[in-house]
């Protein structure tokens, strides 16, 4: 099989590929919303009708939330599994969106041509890439140059409730060579890279209660102990001067990055500094012996993501409040392990409570970080074939954020994955104006060809 007949019809064929597109971004799937159910289920149905025009054996599958879609075919090559969410974002603000977020436009911009609409990026339109791929290689050649099982679920942006029950219950049917999995982004918009870890997630909420009501500060002030001193004393000490993280034992499963990779983040010419000042900040807040990079990919974290606590509202009050509270999120590499440090994290809070103070928590989920072996011999063959598609040659690389499902696939099943993505930081995913460049689109469509040529050999 030709690759370079394939590379010909996805160029001709992109206005069409384009409206196939807008097609499925029309349609409404907010996944968090029950008002749109019936609007997933018309997802997962286009889906389906679209797999079968191709040749593929597909067909939705009912779970407790929305349905997953399911397809097959057979090809001389590995097995992969392909896998994407259909569901989407809500779109609040809706007054902060310049159209219609479910009528997708073409649009000018300085930079290029733009796919503007919920969904473009996150995840449709990075789906849609492998599809179109997929149709060009059977137009060509009559069939897929390997065994592919597709898997595409409406509950992503909910949280995935239904997706672990259901890789269980399913393990035989999904487990393949190798997933593929696009969801992520080119690295500072324009290098090719192949994901190979991903940081796990630990969230905790603290409450502190002092005492059981709100206290007139003039009355009280003083004498009174002030759960919001507390909470923020704790806070404070989460870090030490130089950036570390302070909760016992935090460190005990972090590697250090192998110098192999280490070098490679280095060609990368990662600017920090304008990459901060897009955000109207200028130097690194994290360990102070770290670089940009480890800082963003391979060390673990601790932030505070928001602190209530007292009155809040216009005006002044002079209260002394009966509860504070915070959520706290830890990002993981290596392998910590979130539950122990759940454990670890909430006897160093209870440690430094003051006489009169109690403390709860809730848990917000817990992931464990990701690791991909790129000694699989597919991990270098794509990097290769995406070297020959993009003008900056494709490495491999960390992701700061978290991608739960590469970890369950390796879980559940027994199986590695490789995130590869299109998107740009501009793309603003989760917020108004969503886009997707048309040039990603082309050139992620083109990609995929190449990586499944380059994996067929």
């Amino acid at each position: 099989m030709s690759l370079d007949p394939v590379l010909s019809r996805i160029d001709s064929d992109l206005d069409a590929a384009t409206e196939r597109l807008f097609e499925l971004l029309r349609i409404p799937s907010i996944s968090t919303d029950p008002d749109f159910a019936e609007h997933c289920q018309s997802a997962a149905d286009w889906l389906v009708a679209d797999l079968q025009s191709i040749g593929v054996d597909a067909r939705s599958v009912q779970s407790p939330g929305h349905p997953m879609v399911v397809g097959h075919v057979d090809g001389p090559g590995p097995h992969v599994l392909f896998y994407g969410h259909y569901d989407v974002q809500p779109v609040d603000p809706l007054e902060l969106w310049d159209n219609d977020p479910f009528d997708p436009q073409i649009e000018d911009t300085p930079k290029g041509k733009v796919i503007r609409g919920r969904g473009t990026n996150d995840d449709k339109g990075q789906l849609m890439t492998f599809l179109e791929a997929c149709r060009a290689w059977k137009a060509e050649h009559g069939s897929l140059p390997c065994k592919i099982t597709f898997f595409f679920e409406g509950e992503e942006e909910s949280g995935s409730p239904s997706l672990i029950p259901f890789l269980k219950e399913n393990a035989d049917l999904l487990r393949a060579d190798l997933a593929l999995i696009c969801d992520t982004a080119l690295f500072q918009s324009r290098t090719p890279a192949i994901i190979t870890m991903l940081r796990g997630l630990l969230g905790e909420e603290i409450t502190i209660t002092a005492p059981d009501k709100d206290l007139h500060s003039g009355m009280y002030g003083g004498a009174a102990m002030n759960p919001i001193r507390v909470l923020t004393r704790i806070l404070a000490n989460l870090h030490d001067d130089e950036g570390r993280v302070q909760v016992p034992g935090f460190y005990d499963d972090v590697p250090e990055l192998p110098e192999e990779l280490a070098a490679q983040w280095q060609a990368l010419g990662f600017d920090h500094a304008s990459f901060l000042a897009e955000v109207g900040l200028s130097h690194p807040a994290g360990e102070v012996d770290r670089t940009p990079l480890e800082m963003l990919w391979s060390r673990p974290t601790a932030d505070v993501n928001g602190i209530v606590g007292g009155y809040t509202g216009e005006g002044f009050k002079t209260v002394l409040p009966s509860k504070a509270s915070a959520k706290v999120s830890f990002r993981l590499v290596g392998q910590q392990d979130p539950l122990k440090l759940r454990d670890s994290f909430r006897a160093w809070v209870r440690a430094q409570l003051p006489p009169d103070c109690d403390v709860t928590f809730a848990d917000h989920g817990a992931s464990p970080a990701s690791h991909m072996s790129t000694d699989h011999p597919a991990f270098e063959a794509a990097r290769r074939a995406l070297s020959d598609e993009w003008p900056e040659p494709a490495a491999f690389s960390g992701f700061g954020g978290s991608i739960p499902v590469a970890g369950y696939f390796k879980t559940y099943l027994d199986m590695d994955a490789m995130l590869v993505g299109w998107g740009k930081d501009d793309d603003q995913i989760h917020s108004p104006n969503e886009k997707y460049d048309l040039e990603s689109f082309h050139k992620g469509i083109r990609s995929w060809a190449r990586i499944l040529e380059a994996m067929k050999s």
